[in-house]
């Protein structure tokens, strides 16, 4: 309930803040923008000097730390509405037998030969993971389980990784879901900021995806309803990426306090490979998609 609050207070903030650029004049909204765009750059470019280097690089660097999300969704998903809110929702059914006895310990290995040793999430915890609903409605119907392997995007370059291959009834393809759990964050080397100042920024709800060939990156990225939609300003150094969402424009008026999110496409000069996708706002990495690795 407090998150929420201050989520809305923040939102209120924003809207106050867009309704009265409507009034500016050109030149000094062109003023105002400059100003802002200068504090995001300040900022970005303290977090970047503070990992850039730091004995928190190291250990996200040696560490297993994935770019994508953990459940890799079969080929021909979905094959209806229903299907598709089942996943989201976590109702699964299991009609088959899962493996109960696999290795202790799965392999992470990386294109130039480094490889990493993790626990092993067994095929009923993986499940358990996938079946968080319960409810009565549409369902995925699981008929077995292998234990397999799958490519996924880290902070190290794309990993093959162990993962946990579910046979879902009427699907050609398994849905992956990789079995060995993320390396714990390291303790960033630099304090988060309050959300709306150094030029407006917002945090990063999430990293979405990351392009195959890597040189752009899909975030989700939040705004109010009377702008005109997010920014993302991208820093790049030898050591990160750091990325700075703001808002951009306003229509002026009255505004609605409601909080919006759209996915935005943030182009790179050239792929991240080991570099840290990092947050202005947070000073953290940006949060995968199932938020593992969030800020609470």
């Amino acid at each position: 309930m407090r998150t929420h609050t201050v989520r809305l207070l923040l939102v209120l903030a924003l809207c106050a803040a867009v309704a009265g650029c409507g009034g500016q004049r050109p030149a000094d909204r062109v003023a105002r923008d400059g100003e802002a765009a200068a504090e995001r750059a300040a900022r970005a470019r303290a977090v970047a000097g503070a990992w850039d280097g730091s004995e928190a690089e190291k250990a996200w660097r040696d560490g297993f730390h994935p770019l994508g999300d953990l459940v890799q969704l079969p080929e021909d998903a979905f094959h209806s509405d229903g299907d598709k809110r089942a996943y989201v929702a976590g109702d699964l059914v299991l009609r088959g037998e899962l493996p109960t006895v696999a290795p202790a310990r799965g392999r992470v290995t990386w294109p130039d030969g480094e490889t990493l040793g993790l626990p092993l999430t067994t095929a009923r915890g993986a499940y358990d993971e996938l079946a968080r609903g319960g409810g009565d409605g549409p369902h995925l119907t699981v008929t077995g389980a292998r234990l397999g392997a799958t490519t996924l995007a880290t902070s190290r370059g794309p990993a093959t990784v162990p993962a946990w291959l579910f046979t879902l009834k009427g699907y050609d393809t398994p849905m992956k879901r990789v079995a060995v759990a993320p390396s714990a964050l390291p303790e960033p080397p630099v304090a988060a900021v309050r959300e709306f100042e150094h030029g407006g920024l917002w945090r990063l709800p999430r990293l979405v995806t990351v392009a195959p060939d890597g040189r752009s990156l899909v975030v989700a990225a939040g705004h109010g309803a009377c702008d005109d939609g997010p920014g993302v300003d991208v820093l790049e150094t030898g050591g990160s990426v750091v990325l700075s969402a703001h808002v951009v424009g306003g229509t002026g008026g009255e505004c609605p306090a409601v909080m919006l999110e759209k996915d935005v496409t943030v182009r790179l000069e050239r792929p991240p490979g080991e570099r840290l996708v990092l947050d202005a706002v947070t000073g953290r990495p940006v949060p995968r998609g199932d938020g593992y690795d969030a800020v609470p």
